[in-house]
């Protein structure tokens, strides 16, 4: 997705072993490394020290690393254990054969305890070719705001006018919710026999698409809303 300039080139395998130990990983996990991914490299370290940025918010340091994988399916546990293991905010690309697909993790300084880190959500997107055109990286006065803006670029849901990035992921989050609701209620409108019961689940349905529209809205009637 962004072309990282040559500064912040880091380039350094990273073992299996130390992403176990790091995250205290099941052998679960363990196996599905093992059977998974091919190969971890830290690729580029985004930080004061490679970039004419200041650390801002908490956010001194963006890690990137580059996920191989030996099938195109991915566990999503490979990434809840990088996650888990990288004490930093993150960024991954994933590649298998001719394709890549890029995922993000908000991460924030919790604010009970400055020096962990909450998980507010990840976002991974579809595979591309390997070869599509990257972007530059967005222009920001320190990291937390180039940050900001790299996580954004990995939802799919567009911004509101004055929305937060945390405004942004609950919204995101709330979409997801609504939706595994419908999904269920279209699940039991499709076994339901009663005709009063198919009606009360087709109004429910109604609504939720409703909600999910007003919470999916970026213009002034949403804002509003």
């Amino acid at each position: 997705m962004f072309s990282y300039p040559p500064s912040t080139r880091f380039g350094k395998a990273v073992p299996k072993t130390r992403i176990h130990a790091a995250a205290s990983s099941s052998k679960r996990i363990k196996e599905a490394f093992t059977s998974g991914v091919s190969e971890i490299v830290w690729t580029h370290k985004l930080s004061p020290e490679t970039l004419p940025l200041p650390a801002r918010h908490g956010i001194a340091e963006i890690q990137v690393f580059s996920i191989h994988l030996k099938s195109a399916v991915l566990d999503p546990a490979i990434l809840r254990t990088l996650e888990k293991a990288i004490p930093f905010p993150l960024l991954c690309e994933i590649h298998h054969a001719d394709r890549v697909r890029f995922a993000a993790t908000y991460k924030r300084p919790s604010e009970a305890d400055s020096s962990k880190w909450v998980v507010e959500g990840s976002f991974l997107l579809e595979w591309q070719p390997a070869e599509t055109p990257r972007l530059p990286l967005p222009v920001a006065l320190d990291l937390a705001g180039l940050y900001d803006q790299l996580v954004r670029h990995h939802l799919t849901l567009p911004a509101r006018r004055g929305e937060s990035l945390r405004e942004q992921v609950a919204r995101h989050h709330a979409i997801e919710a609504k939706q595994r609701e419908a999904r269920q209620l279209e699940t039991r409108l499709g076994k339901e026999k009663q005709f009063n019961r198919k009606v009360e689940l087709n109004a429910r349905l109604r609504a939720l698409h409703a909600e999910i529209a007003s919470i999916t809205a970026t213009g002034a009637s949403a804002l509003l809303s």
